[in-house]
């Protein structure tokens, strides 16, 4: 039997893949807190990113984790069809869990529903993602532990959703993402302990990649998705802010409605109105006596 190695770079790979489950379950809150304050094309949107967020983040976690992992006389290859096909079952299995979620009535139906078949995914992913493991002998497992390794991942994944629906601080989701990316982690490490290899010793070529050829480049690149979509939803007001900013914008706009909704026929009475009508106004002829009404007296004659 072949000795397994499950942290060849040290403590790198882990704490590494800690970090991008930790930042996929962050994201994937805040964009779950986002779609239950909005309707309709907003909402879906919203939750395909939480989908995409949070699968990616497991993936990326689980391959990152396995860059250090080594058995002891012989290499190891992946398959690529069956690693990609790991990736889209993550996102596909989480998107049904966080659609229940953001769309069923009965909350907690929906959270039991959501977090079943999102923990059952997410164990399904991990266990893909080992199938597509090519090396020179045959690879078992420990029963006990696999079924471990489910029961942490659903409940890890029902604790996610449960967050999304009762957890609205910036705080709290950070807190909520470091205890759902221990779990994720946890659920790896528990899978990863129940394998058991049976070396063969052979000079023949594995097929597939190796994890610098493939597994590499591909977790650096959904690693830049998540920093960059993080960086976007960080960026974004929410709900409650553009709110605010049309309310303040209403009471600091001046009000330029009055003639608009005045009635038919109406027009304000102007300073410049005044002069006009006393230019079109006939001349009155001086007044020949005295200006105040007063006696007239005679005129005197001349000499």
């Amino acid at each position: 039997m072949g000795h397994l190695d499950h942290a060849t770079f040290g403590w790198l790979t882990p704490v590494l893949s800690y970090a991008m489950a930790c930042i996929g379950a962050a994201l994937g809150l805040r964009c779950t807190v986002r779609a239950l304050d909005t309707t309709g094309r907003s909402r879906r949107n919203w939750l395909i990113t939480a989908a995409s967020a949070i699968g990616t983040g497991i993936w990326t976690m689980h391959f990152v984790a396995m860059l250090g992992f080594g058995v002891t006389g012989t290499d190891i290859r992946y398959d690529v069809p069956l690693t990609l096909l790991s990736l889209l079952i993550a996102m596909a299995v989480v998107g049904v869990g966080v659609f229940a979620v953001g769309h069923g009535r009965d909350r907690v139906r929906s959270l039991l529903i959501g977090g079943l078949t999102t923990g059952v995914g997410v164990a399904s992913m991990h266990y893909m993602g080992m199938a597509a493991l090519r090396l020179h002998g045959q690879v078992r497992y420990d029963p006990m532990l696999v079924a471990l390794s489910v029961v942490i991942a659903v409940v890890a994944a029902t604790a996610a959703l449960w967050a999304a629906l009762n957890i609205h601080a910036p705080a709290a989701v950070a807190l909520a993402s470091l205890v759902m990316g221990a779990a994720v982690s946890s659920m790896h490490y528990t899978g990863m302990f129940a394998v058991r290899v049976e070396v063969v010793p052979s000079s023949a070529p594995l097929p597939g990649a190796s994890v610098m050829q493939f597994i590499f480049p591909l977790a650096v690149g959904l690693g830049s998705y998540l920093f960059i979509t993080s960086a976007f939803v960080a960026l974004s007001p929410t709900a409650t802010e553009r709110a605010a900013y049309a309310s303040a914008e209403s009471l600091t706009e001046p009000d330029e409605r009055a003639v608009d909704v005045a009635p038919p026929g109406f027009h304000p009475a102007t300073t410049t109105e005044e002069p006009a009508a006393a230019a079109h106004a006939p001349a009155q002829p001086y007044p020949s006596g005295p200006v105040d009404g007063g006696p007239a007296y005679p005129r005197r004659a001349r000499a």
